[in-house]
């Protein structure tokens, strides 16, 4: 058997690995033309249930080296006003979340590198796809737009949020504008810098709450790593290893905005985050003014449609490429992974003659159907511009009503823990 993946992200080359381990042959086709190409991201998290599922599709060794070019663990998740007021803070070391399976930050870039390692003769580059056409003997052949074409027996499509295998497999599928818009960037973590950061800041993730319905983040990126001796057993990746830096990104209703910043970026797109934050505290304000205009990014926050299940066949998909979600629970990344692993398993027991293909598929697309649609609804309720948190007098008091939440439950040992285990379980469904 021979699996066709079309997208090198995340989900496409864990699964890449997966097959490969389990000896159906593989190839990539990517779009981006070279293998480093800065195509817009910065940190991604790796919930405990996404470190699960990349080590069930990893080498051993090679996981190996994905968990060491990983940040510092967060120690700490913060939820803050604007002006920088704990309103709930949960210290999560001992939480189940340090282990090797542990919550992982890593820079997007530097993933894809570790998981492009042992694919090098697989992956193709510069591979937009036109098309794919199905023939007489069962299988299936993708036509790229450059004029190259490859056969096999199954392709998968994980190609992302503009995905053109979707758009032939599923035309019907469509995404939704959230009218939410996310914009970002990042600084180096200088002892100037770091100062900015109050101490629970600096060891963790922090969430503010603003009026309007606006939101920030800010996550403090540690490397803790002995470089002479990842150097002595990864000595081609030493170039690679990132250094600690500070990220940041905000997000609010189009609506709120003094004008759509969609077609921003750069330093009329750092304007506007000073210009939104001009009542914030100066300490947030200045993370933004000192952030180097070119690592400005800005999204526009979709999300699939209600899908429903549909005849299967040799052309599956993973990923964002089927179920496109908001940032609002960080599972985007971590859904894309189990796609991976449950495809891979179930592709590996076809190859094992243990169960005909479409049967495989069937299975995968039934199971990633149930648990992707649970997690596009989950994550849609935290990014609508629609939402009552958005309007100028309900937004007040809703806002007003979940500070007040918040502090109760920082002030309740045991409610704390209720809550602390519930967003510890959810990080670690798999």
């Amino acid at each position: 058997m021979h699996v066709l993946i079309v997208g090198a992200g995340t989900g496409g080359l864990a699964l890449a690995h997966s097959l490969r381990q389990s000896g159906i042959g593989v190839s990539v086709w990517e779009r981006d033309p070279v293998p480093n190409a800065d195509t817009g991201g910065y940190r991604v998290g790796i919930s405990p249930g996404g470190s699960r599922a990349l080590r069930a599709c990893l080498p051993g060794e090679l996981y190996e080296l994905f968990a060491a070019t990983c940040a510092r663990p967060p120690a700490r998740i913060n939820m803050l006003t604007e002006q920088l007021r704990e309103l709930l803070s949960f210290d999560i070391e001992g939480m189940g979340a340090n282990g090797l399976d542990g919550e992982k930050s890593v820079i997007r870039k530097t993933l894809r590198r570790v998981l492009l390692s042992g694919l090098e003769d697989q992956v193709f580059f510069g591979k937009a796809l036109s098309h794919y056409t199905h023939n007489a003997d069962a299988t299936v052949t993708a036509h790229f737009e450059d004029g190259s074409v490859a056969t096999a027996d199954v392709l998968v499509g994980a190609d992302g949020t503009n995905s053109a295998v979707r758009r032939q497999r599923l035309p019907e599928a469509r995404l939704e504008d959230t009218g939410i818009v996310s914009f970002g960037g990042k600084l180096p973590m200088t002892p100037e810098n770091e100062a900015l950061l109050s101490r629970g800041m600096r060891e963790g993730m922090s969430l503010v709450m603003a009026p309007r319905g606006f939101g920030g983040i800010v996550h403090s990126l540690r490397f803790d790593r002995d470089d002479a001796k990842f150097a002595a057993r990864w000595p081609h990746f030493v170039d690679a290893l990132d250094e600690d830096s500070i990220g940041w990104a905000l997000w609010g209703a189009r609506q709120n905005f003094p004008r759509d910043p969609s077609g921003l970026d750069g330093p009329p797109l750092q304007e506007m985050g000073l210009a939104l934050t001009r009542h914030w505290h100066p300490h947030l304000r200045e993370l933004i003014r000192r952030s180097e205009p070119s690592t400005l990014l800005h999204v526009n926050v979709r999300t699939s449609g209600t899908l429903l299940p549909w005849r299967s066949s040799n052309v599956t998909l993973i990923g964002d490429a089927v179920h496109t979600m908001t940032p609002g629970r960080g599972a985007g990344a971590n859904t894309a992974l189990r796609d991976a692993a449950l495809l891979g398993r179930l592709l590996a027991e076809t190859h094992q003659g243990r169960r005909p293909l479409l049967d495989s598929i069937r299975a995968y697309e039934a199971e990633m159907l149930r648990y992707s649609s649970e997690a596009v609804q989950a994550s849609k309720k935290q990014m609508d511009s629609r939402d009552l948190i958005h309007k100028p007098w309900t937004g007040a008091l809703q806002l007003a009503a979940m500070r007040a939440a918040m502090r109760t439950v920082d002030a309740v040992p045991l409610l704390k823990r209720r809550v602390l285990a519930q967003m510890m379980r959810v990080r670690g469904e798999n």
